[in-house]
């Protein structure tokens, strides 16, 4: 009898922590630390293994071919749960916020709309993570105010990035005034 208490009360504190879990999400509450599974204490970085069901879509971005029609990569963006509001809110990701790209090579093909480019194969992905207070100030991978890394699609735990600032930074140069991101091109940030 005294088993049968005991799993019926595990099963019931299970089932109202994934309740509570679940509401968060669903709400958009941010978790109590949205880094614990991007970032350990040193601060390397990986990517999230939730991204796609926890985060919500930022925006897509679609860069050009050298020559011809269509474009060479489709990028995904994904924002951390409650980085959106809170951008929308004061103009700024707070410390913590996730930024997860997943860049895509492409496959361009003449279709009955004209012709049009998809996402084919997965190439990597880069991860930002918002850090004001400069938490990892003799990590190579941090700085101006973000973690910063590239993972190849094989390596999602391990970064190819050894320095933010030669690696990472010189494709964000022209988007230094809004925090080192493209915000123009997402149009869920705007009020």
């Amino acid at each position: 009898m005294k088993l049968s208490r005991t799993v019926g009360l595990a099963v019931a504190v299970s089932l109202v922590a994934g309740t509570v879990a679940a509401l968060a999400q669903i709400s958009g509450a941010a978790p109590a630390n949205p880094t614990a599974n991007v970032a350990d204490a040193a601060g390397h970085l990986r990517v999230p293994a939730d991204y796609r069901t926890l985060y919500q879509a930022l925006g897509n971005w679609a860069i050009a071919a050298d020559s011809g029609q269509g474009s060479k990569e489709m990028h995904a963006v994904y924002a951390s749960p409650g980085a959106i509001d809170a951008y929308r809110k004061t103009g700024h990701f707070p410390d913590g916020a996730v930024l997860v790209k997943e860049v895509f090579a492409t496959s361009t093909n003449e279709m009955t709309t004209g012709t049009v480019s998809h996402a084919d194969k997965l190439k990597g992905w880069f991860v930002m993570v918002k850090d004001s207070k400069g938490t990892h100030p003799g990590n190579s991978l941090w700085g101006d105010g973000w973690g910063w890394s590239w993972f190849d699609a094989d390596k999602p735990l391990k970064t190819t990035s050894t320095d933010y600032r030669s690696d990472c930074q010189g494709c964000h140069v022209p988007a230094q005034a809004t925090d080192w991101i493209y915000v123009n091109g997402y149009p869920v940030l705007r009020h």
